[in-house]
């Protein structure tokens, strides 16, 4: 197992960590940092993996901040029409 994808379950077990702790803002804090860090883990992960294992962490980390992405496709369907 290379080092991005270490990194990657890393970043999916810290993602659990702060599902389960209390929050007053709806989590949006913890979701900004996550994505704050895993942008570029997916672009170390393509890099060191290929395009498909990027791809797969992408959809593993879209399942795992699922609103933020509901809310984006909100916002730009809304700015299209």
């Amino acid at each position: 197992m290379t080092v991005s994808l270490i990194l990657a379950c890393l970043w999916v077990l810290f993602a659990n960590v702060l599902a389960m702790l209390p929050s007053r803002d709806n989590y949006w804090r913890a979701a900004y940092f996550l994505i704050a860090v895993g942008i570029p883990l997916i672009g170390y992960v393509t890099y060191e993996n290929g395009p498909w294992i990027g791809l797969l962490v992408l959809a593993a980390g879209m399942s795992m901040l699922r609103w933020p992405v509901i809310y984006l496709g909100r916002w730009l369907r809304n700015r299209l029409t």
